[in-house]
């Protein structure tokens, strides 16, 4: 099972600033929208119909890095990964990359399980921790945060 699906998406004038740089907040719209496909495409995960039968996330926090402009009518990868998860919750890692594979931005989000009809969190269900097994990517270091992340790709790239 594929565990860092990636998609190319193009940056649209309507996203960006004066500029011609995308929007700091768009980024966020850009990085949700991919991991929503990456669900779709990679897994055969429809959030609707998730949240139909009880199964729900929403946004517990999100740790954004800005590393290099993603440009108007630009073409940039991005790629998501489950990099950690507990009893009721996940931390998502997404990272834009341009055609060079030069890291654009970085984004850790932590989402919280609950049912959607109670709006109460709930742990996973045997189901859902079986998926977390499968797809968890393993040996990012967690407790450096964002900022260690970003050191150690670096370093990667630099190799």
């Amino acid at each position: 099972m594929e565990k860092t699906p990636e998609s190319f998406y193009i940056v649209r004038f309507n996203d960006c600033d004066p500029m011609g740089h995308l929007n700091n907040g768009r980024y966020l719209d850009y990085f949700l929208n991919a991991r929503e496909d990456h669900l779709r495409e990679a897994y055969a995960i429809d959030l609707r119909e998730w949240a139909q039968r009880g199964d729900a996330f929403v946004v517990h926090s999100h740790e954004i890095r800005y590393l290099r402009p993603a440009l108007y009518n630009e073409t940039v990868a991005i790629r998501s990964a489950l990099i950690g998860a507990g009893d009721n919750w996940l931390l998502v890692e997404m990272l834009m990359f341009d055609r060079e594979q030069q890291l654009k931005a970085i984004l850790w989000t932590r989402f919280t399980h609950i049912n959607p009809h109670t709006g109460r969190k709930e742990p996973h269900t045997p189901e859902m921790r079986e998926f977390v097994q499968q797809v968890l990517v393993e040996g990012v270091d967690v407790s450096g945060g964002v900022g260690g992340r970003v050191e150690e790709l670096r370093r990667a790239q630099a190799k």
